[in-house]
């Protein structure tokens, strides 16, 4: 009996051995790989990160190992990136060989390679080319879209002025107000801030955006076969977003039941015109299923962190009044008002202007931008990063760099003007990331930005309950979010 026990127990130590081993030989640093902190066996570096604030520990890294260094999640190494210098050589100069997103496995069993935002090759070449052109067409990024947002605005003040100065949670008032126009662009028409589908909506896009970046996407990722048969928050995210896609497929069954090829309403409508136009092309990648993604895509990156960002504008505004005064002072005397704002305005606003920027580098919405790969070997850095490296853009290295801005962890609308008090824009504001993947809804969000944050600080001013204190950490995801917090609104 003893001598089987004794053969278990060797065998047990041999397996355990000789799996470290060819753990430690098959993942081992080449000599010109970026370095790194020492790896556990089989994990890597999944459990070293404070997922409540990894762009700070990714940031604290950079410090010891330098602007280019490297992680290993699992098996999977990535080249994490920091300062505008290594940012800008990668997207830029580079961007060619980094153009693809990684192929990661939660996010395929979620999008099967479709969509916007992580499709690679010509299917993100299609469905991006084809998605600006019908936004366009619609008026994204153009002066024609002004009034959809400034119209949205006047439903959300009578839904201010209904809480008559009290505290209330702008939350989903404000992604409501948000979303609606890029509702307005993909589904032809608003939703009420009273629709209890859409609220619990924006609820999964927030639950979703943290559980994508915790650390069981990270083991997801990392051991797919296993994570697949185990129970756990992943599983709630995979729900989310499939109940997410089918209250698309609703919108989708409703456009189709009414679609009229001569009468194209919305991006839906010209989507359904595509699939059938292309019918029978090479490399086709219009069909329903893509559509839906899409949409997803659309929606997500329209609402989610424009509304956030002006989450935060309300936070600094209440913390820094003297701030808010200025502002208020600036629209008076540019707009007055009588009328609302309009976009031409912004050329003669440089304060409001420097304080939504300083908002933006500040609230830090997207810490980490989204990932890349490397479809070649590339240099970088002095080192040899080979095909098939995901790479991690650390846009906090940029916006928090002591080298790049005056305070940099303080609110500095100065940031963003000259000595004459006119805008100046840093190089090192990338907030929307840079390069081939530049985030899509850029011009939108600006715009977004000017003429809500503008009506807002035009028809209210904002504080706190009396004896509260702004709380200005964040709860991390793949976009910093604030805490749920109640403010004071009064009309002026």
């Amino acid at each position: 009996m003893w001598i089987r026990n004794f053969h278990v127990k060797s065998f047990l130590l041999f397996a355990v051995v000789f799996l470290l081993s060819a753990d430690y030989i098959k993942n081992r640093r080449p000599g010109s790989f970026p370095p790194g902190p020492p790896a556990l066996p089989i994990v890597g570096h999944i459990f070293n990160l404070d997922y409540k604030r990894v762009h700070v520990s990714l940031t604290q890294l950079a410090g010891r190992y330098g602007d280019v260094y490297s992680l290993r999640m699992g098996h999977r190494w990535m080249v994490v990136l920091n300062g505008i210098t290594v940012l800008k050589e990668a997207l830029v100069t580079q961007g060619d060989s980094l153009a693809d997103r990684p192929d990661l496995p939660l996010q395929h069993d979620i999008a099967h390679g479709l969509g916007v935002i992580f499709s690679n090759g010509n299917t993100w070449k299609q469905q991006r080319r084809f998605a600006l052109s019908a936004l366009r067409h619609f008026g994204f990024g153009k002066k024609s879209l002004e009034p959809v947002i400034l119209d949205e605005f006047t439903y959300c003040v009578k839904d201010f002025n209904s809480h008559k100065g009290k505290p209330f949670d702008p939350h989903l008032i404000v992604n409501n107000v948000v979303s609606n126009v890029i509702c307005s662009l993909v589904f032809g028409h608003r939703f009420e801030y009273g629709d209890e589908k859409f609220l619990k909506l924006m609820k999964w896009f927030g639950d979703a955006l943290e559980l994508e970046a915790s650390i069981w996407a990270q083991l997801y990722n990392s051991f797919p076969v296993l994570m697949r048969r185990l129970p756990g928050p992943h599983k709630d995210l995979q729900h989310i977003w499939n109940n997410v896609k089918d209250f698309i497929g609703v919108e989708l069954k409703e456009h189709k039941q009414n679609w009229d090829p001569s009468d194209q309403r919305d991006y839906i409508d010209c989507y359904l015109n595509e699939i059938q136009t292309s019918k029978g092309q090479a490399d086709n990648t219009f069909d329903e299923e893509n559509l839906v993604l899409c949409v997803l895509d659309l929606f997500l990156a329209g609402s989610e962190t424009t509304s956030t960002t002006l989450r935060w504008a309300f936070l600094y505004m209440v913390k820094y009044p003297e701030i808010q005064a200025k502002v208020q002072a600036e629209i008076d005397r540019v707009i007055g008002q009588s009328r609302l704002p309009s976009m031409e305005d912004r050329a003669n606003m440089p304060y409001t202007d420097a304080v939504i920027h300083e908002v933006q580098r500040m609230a830090n919405i997207v810490p980490l931008s989204l990932p890349h790969i490397t479809s070649k070997d590339i240099q970088l850095g002095g080192y040899t990063i080979p095909k098939g490296v995901t790479i991690i853009p650390n846009l906090t290295s940029v916006l928090f760099d002591k080298n790049e801005w005056e305070t940099p962890d303080t609110f500095n609308p100065g940031h963003f003007l000259n000595a004459e008090g006119k805008f100046v824009k840093s190089a090192a504001f990338i907030p929307f990331s840079a390069g081939k993947r530049l985030c899509l809804g850029e011009n939108l969000a600006k715009m977004e930005l000017f003429l809500f944050f503008t009506s807002f600080m035009q028809r209210f001013t904002f504080s706190m309950p009396p004896g509260v204190k702004p709380v200005m950490d964040f709860r991390f995801g793949i976009t910093l979010a604030p805490f749920p917090y109640e403010v004071c609104v009064t009309s002026r």
